[in-house]
């Protein structure tokens, strides 16, 4: 069969001609070639927790699968991962949550999809922040809104203000769609903040998405979530990165009463249902047991986070805002290049470590920033920081 020619390109939707690519694909795609030829890459590209699923939930799966009874669950989720997710957010934010809101998802790219397909008409604006995680704004425009940027900079760490979505917000606004901890800024929104975001929002007539998937991963006080300010907000969460789950592909969306129909209605239709395997397995998520790893896990990770800021700060690195969460450290890279994804470039192919240009994530300064992730132990970034520095020359 012979390859298909230029006008066949006029069959392919606007929509995904639009979507841009991942732009750090073309760098891990040339990492595993050089991988493949004997090369030992150092990775601190990868945004998922390098450590195994948790030993209890693998055994969960392991027992059901054993019975052979894998059949599809409700499109909102098996019932008892709901109530187990509804007493999490007893548990850990005192927030008083129905299982009846707690939508269990295809991953929290899932959840996202599933919110904004709720939410977006066409032609509707959502504000979004640059830097952001770059499938919030396509997940906008696959449902044919139209993301608009607000940017955002270390003047208020890297995180949206109120006065930003008042002088953003136009006619043709209907939400926003914010992250906390942001990938790629590992920054946090504080009580206060998340507040007067909430009171932004909703008194325009709008709604408010917080993506709360690296909750669990914050390193300088507890998570706060927006269900305390607002319980009209939607909050997408995960069993990706806290819980390493990732490749199980399941999170969790948190809507109010009136948006439970049209959601169930989308599940339904789009996803059938989440993974019945994944979703059993992650009942043993929120037990003791498995709640203990995760918190040593988190210790280490903030190890990490501790290690590789001190060494980029003394190589000559610029953090202009601490990262609180997540595991990313977003840094300045002026003091050695004018261009983030040819330095990136450079460091892959003389120094052996895979990173992520800023021309990810937005528009704002991409080719300034590149994030750096602490998904690797110790010893390996260790190794990282000796090539960087020789690198250097430093």
């Amino acid at each position: 069969m012979t390859a298909p020619t230029a006008p066949y390109l006029s069959a392919v939707s606007r929509r995904a001609q639009e979507i841009a690519p991942f732009h750090v694909m073309e760098l891990m795609a040339r990492a595993a070639a050089l991988e493949a030829t004997g090369h030992d890459i150092v990775h601190m590209e990868v945004g998922e927790p390098d450590f195994p699923t948790p030993a209890p939930v693998v055994e969960a799966a392991r027992d059901f699968l054993a019975s052979g009874h894998v059949h599809y669950t409700s499109a909102l989720g098996l019932p008892r991962l709901r109530e187990a997710i509804a007493g999490f957010y007893q548990e850990h934010y005192g927030i008083a949550l129905p299982a009846s809101r707690v939508v269990v998802t295809a991953g929290g790219s899932g959840a996202l999809l599933l919110a904004l397909g709720a939410l977006v008409n066409p032609g509707d604006e959502w504000l979004v922040t640059d830097p952001g995680y770059p499938c919030n704004r396509h997940f906008i425009r696959t449902f044919e809104g139209q993301a608009k940027a607000i940017v955002v900079g270390p003047e208020n760490r890297f995180q949206p203000t109120p006065e930003q979505v008042a002088s953003h917000w136009t006619a043709h606004t209907r939400g926003a769609l914010f992250g906390s901890p942001s990938n790629p800024t590992g920054t946090v929104l504080r009580g206060h903040e998340l507040r007067g975001l909430t009171e932004a929002v909703e008194s325009r007539g709008g709604t408010l998405i917080l993506d709360e998937i690296y909750h669990g991963l914050t390193y300088g006080g507890c998570d706060e979530s927006v269900l305390t300010y607002s319980q009209q907000a939607c909050v997408v969460q995960s069993f990706s990165k806290y819980f390493n789950m990732t490749g199980w592909r399941l999170g969790w969306l948190i809507v109010p009463e009136a948006f439970i129909r049209p959601v169930e209605k989308l599940a339904q239709n789009l996803f059938i249902a989440p993974s019945t395997p994944a979703q059993h397995a992650a009942l043993a998520a929120f037990l003791p047991e498995t709640r203990a790893i995760l918190e040593a896990r988190r210790t280490e990770f903030r190890q990490r986070r501790d290690f590789l800021l001190g060494e980029l700060l003394r190589l000559g690195f610029t953090i202009p805002a601490q990262p609180e969460g997540a595991f990313y450290i977003y840094a300045d890279i002026s003091a050695f290049s004018g261009d983030s994804f040819a330095f990136a470039s450079r460091l892959l192919d003389e120094a052996g470590i895979a990173a992520t240009p800023g021309l990810d994530f937005g528009n704002a300064d991409p080719a300034r920033y590149m994030r750096f992730a602490y998904t690797t132990n110790l010893e390996r970034l260790a190794e990282g920081i000796a090539r960087l520095e020789k690198m250097l020359g430093r």
